[in-house]
């Protein structure tokens, strides 16, 4: 019976390993997606600003032409703001499932650690109820 009890906590444990494995790793994805998000929010906020109108004797179809990529810019600015935005909240999940995985394994390992008190307090107790052995005792020849 305590076998058999050990040998699914040693299973659930690996699975719980695994499982918090690939947690690990998706937040860590998750993460660097965001680090690459915030990145490029904010290369197209520094294009914006090389992009805006400066004092100079240049023709107006150069403010126009500038007038359209800062517009275009501010497009993208957005769409990444949300993709950000986005990356952020699935960082956080992942982050959460993470948490959830560690306090899964952690519960399955203090779970073994009880079975395997439970097993040597057993042992101890079948020892203490053993019969005593007679010493034989040889007296001096």
């Amino acid at each position: 019976m305590a076998a058999d009890r050990a040998k699914t906590l040693a299973r659930l444990h690996r699975v719980r390993t695994l499982q918090l494995n690939l947690k690990l790793a998706d937040e860590a994805t998750a993460r660097d997606r965001f680090s690459r998000e915030s990145a490029l929010t904010t290369r197209i906020a520094e294009l914006a600003d090389a992009v805006s109108p400066v004092p100079s004797l240049a023709a107006g179809f150069s403010l126009g032409a500038q007038a359209h990529y800062r517009e275009r810019l501010h497009h993208s600015a957005a769409a990444a703001g949300s993709r950000m935005r986005t990356a952020q909240y699935q960082a956080d999940q992942a982050s959460e499932a993470t948490k959830a995985a560690k306090r899964d394994q952690s519960a399955v390992e203090k779970l073994m650690a009880r079975a395997d008190k439970e097993a040597v307090l057993k042992e101890i107790r079948a020892m203490e109820d053993a019969p005593a052995f007679r010493r034989n005792r040889h007296d001096p020849c």
